[in-house]
Formats: structure tokens, C-alpha cells, sequence
């Protein structure tokens, strides 16, 4: 017999052995290329993440809302603030007489799409007397014979002189609210002559400026 040659029976047993190797070779190669078996997996993408700033603008109106200002008049959001000359608060009476009260009532509301944290009202910082048409009594010191009181709903912001509520004008008075987004606080400002005035208060006027302000 040639010692070289392999039976067929040799041959059948050695195929599976090689077959075997070969498919265990396979998976060998193949965890080498993708580091682990497949199995079962989850995720979640979030795809609308984004955050944007609201708006605070403040609205004045007078009683009969037929006058509107606003802080954007004088500019855009950016700026947000303006001068409104067309809502007098003390009235604009020019015939007042002793005794005589001037009631005017406004609205300030917020406009924007953001809650204000703080409101309040700042007087400037002297009262201005003027004469008013064409016969003017001498008196000097009608800022202190015209009495101001400013409420809000049951709650009394201000009372007393316009001469001490120019004299305020170092601290702002707080208001009792500060209105949310579309929110509303109403005010009424009495103006009174007082009674003791003479006929050397004839004729003249008083004025102060006045400054509100939302803050969030």
C-alpha cells in the first residue's frame, strides 16, 4: 500500500473537522470587525429646543380710552420708552376755583407678553408754577396751595402738595400691583385748590411731570 495515500474513509472523518474550523474562523472574523453581536436598541432625538425672551410694554389711557400712549411711541422695543403730552393727570383746568376738585382717571396695562415684577411711579423733581392767561395774582407758592391725592382702586398711593410730591421725587412710590401680560391697573388723580387760597392765587398753575415705570 502507498503510505502516502489516505483512505476515502480518512477523508470523510478530516471534511467535518475542517468545515467546523472554518465557520468558528468566520464568527471569529466577524466579531473582530463589529466588536459585538447585534441586540436591541432605543433613542430619542429632540428636534424643538429653543428658549425666547417675552415683552413688557406699558399702555396709558384716559377714561374714555380715546387717548392712548405707549412706551414704544418714542422708538422701538428697544428703546421702550416715550413722553405722552396728551393725558393730563391734574385735569388742565383753567377756571378752577377754591374748594374746587379736578378728578381724572387713567389706566396703565401691560401690553406685552411678559409679567412686570415691579411698577412704579416716580414724580420729577420740582413743581413748575406758571401764570394761566392773562390777569396773574403774586403769590409764589401755589405748588403748595393745590393738593393731590392719587389712588388706585381702595388703596391711596399718594396724598398731599404738589409741592411735597415733587419733593418725593428721590424715591419712586410703589404701586399696589404690578400687572401681568394684558393685566390693567386702574388710577384716579384728585386736584384740589384748597379752600384758603386768595385772590392773590388768581390766574396761575402748577405742574409736575411724572414718570411710570415696569420693571421684570
Amino acid at each position: 500500500m502507498n503510505p502516502l495515500r489516505v483512505s476515502p474513509l480518512k477523508r470523510i472523518r478530516v471534511a467535518p473537522v475542517a468545515l467546523t474550523a472554518g465557520i468558528f474562523a468566520a464568527v471569529l472574523l466577524s466579531l473582530s470587525l463589529t466588536g459585538t453581536l447585534s441586540g436591541f436598541a432605543a433613542s430619542i432625538t429632540n428636534s424643538s429646543n429653543s428658549a425666547g425672551s417675552g415683552t413688557v410694554i406699558m399702555q396709558e389711557q384716559n377714561a374714555g380710552a380715546s387717548v392712548t400712549c405707549l412706551s414704544t411711541d418714542g422708538g422701538s422695543v428697544s428703546t421702550n420708552s416715550a413722553t405722552c403730552s396728551t393725558i393730563n393727570k391734574f385735569g388742565g383746568s383753567t377756571t378752577m376755583t377754591p374748594g374746587n376738585t379736578v378728578n381724572t382717571a387713567i389706566t396703565i396695562k401691560n401690553t406685552g407678553t411678559a409679567a412686570a415684577s415691579t411698577f412704579t411711579l416716580t414724580p420729577g423733581s420740582s413743581c413748575t408754577q406758571s401764570n394761566n392767561g392773562s390777569a396773574n395774582g403774586t403769590a409764589t407758592d401755589v405748588c403748595a396751595k393745590m393738593n393731590l391725592v392719587i389712588t388706585s382702586g381702595s388703596t391711596t398711593v399718594f396724598s398731599g402738595t404738589l409741592a411735597s410730591f415733587a419733593g418725593a421725587a428721590a424715591s419712586a412710590f410703589t404701586m399696589p400691583a404690578a400687572p401681568a401680560a394684558g393685566g390693567s391697573v386702574p388710577f384716579n388723580f384728585a386736584v384740589t385748590l384748597n379752600s384758603s387760597a386768595g385772590n392773590t392765587y388768581q390766574g396761575l398753575a402748577a405742574a409736575v411731570p411724572m414718570t411710570w415705570t415696569f420693571t421684570s
